[in-house]
């Protein structure tokens, strides 16, 4: 009897439908790797379980009981990403590291625990929408804190940061009383250049055990993505933050900024912010974010200005 699932990837689907009851997981993988380019070491299949474990590559598909077109969701990255993410920086770029993104990415991103954590986030966390999403626009998600304001008050170009042509915009911050109560502030809320789609709190955050650093807090996309996935994928996703280990779920999405300290001090000098407006601006237009990577934007930017 023949098997037909529908995997869940990227933001798209694919429909499998050439296997049968007698094949088994591995096959099932490398029909996905035909179709996605994600190899089968690299892909987690989200709910293909027996007795409440993961599935192993060698168990029967006709054992899993699957009903027609069951839809499944994969994680996993294309080696090609992988190589851009974990490539080491040039000699010459001084972003700051806090966090350094090393083979562990892997192991991380594609650790079944912290995909069901994210699935959990997905099933049970209230989004606090402020507008409805908007079909064909990019997200830009937004760190509050340090990146675009402090205490004392906005960083200089956040404003400029978030172009009305560009993004839907996401907001997470450790605490939603005090996003809405900076936002209220800075007139975020019904500023009329751009569009706060919803903001997020510490609770849509999970935690990872590293290997090398223990465990720590991160900031999973793919909760908006599961939330939002007719909107929103990794296609057309990138975060802002100024700490680096946030983007341990979703290296490719990640972009890490500078911090905003000092700012009595730093307030002139700042220029962090206009610069990646321009980067955003020029990124704008494209269709898929994948292929960019984020870790040498100034780079990207300099060559599309000098064109």
């Amino acid at each position: 009897m023949s098997v037909s699932v529908i995997i869940k990837w990227g933001g798209q689907e694919y429909a499998i439908t050439s296997l049968s009851e007698e094949d088994t997981v591995m096959d099932l993988k490398q029909s996905i790797k035909a179709l996605t380019g994600v190899l089968p070491e690299r892909q987690k299949l989200l709910g293909l379980k027996v007795k409440g474990k993961a599935a192993e590559d060698q168990v029967k598909l006709g054992s899993l009981k699957l009903k027609p077109n069951t839809k499944i969701m994969m994680m996993g990255t294309r080696e090609e990403g992988l190589e851009e993410v974990l490539a080491p920086p040039p000699e010459n770029d001084d972003v700051v590291n806090d966090f350094d993104i090393e083979e562990e990415v892997i192991e991380v991103e594609n650790r079944e625990e912290n995909l069901a954590k994210i699935a959990r986030r997905v099933k049970d966390y209230k989004v606090e929408e402020m507008n409805s999403p908007r079909e064909g626009k990019r997200l830009l998600v937004l760190d509050v804190d340090y990146t675009l304001f402090v205490v004392r008050g906005e960083r200089p170009g956040a404003d400029e940061a978030v172009p009305a042509r560009v993004p839907d915009v996401g907001l997470p911050a450790t605490s939603m009383k005090w996003i809405d109560a900076k936002m209220k502030e800075l007139g975020g809320r019904n500023n009329p250049n751009y569009k706060i789609t919803f903001m997020l709190d510490s609770a849509a955050m999970i935690t990872v055990h590293t290997p090398k650093r223990g465990v720590v807090e991160v900031k999973p996309l793919g909760v908006i993505w599961g939330k939002y996935e007719r909107f929103y994928s990794r296609k057309n996703t990138i975060m802002l933050d100024d700490i680096g280990r946030n983007f341990l779920m979703n290296p490719q999405n990640g972009l890490k900024i500078r911090p905003f300290m000092k700012a009595h001090v730093n307030r002139e000098k700042d220029r962090e912010l206009q610069k990646l407006s321009e980067y955003l601006k020029e990124i704008a237009t494209l269709d898929d974010f994948s292929a960019l990577n984020h870790k040498h934007w100034e780079r990207y930017l300099s060559k599309r200005q000098q064109h």
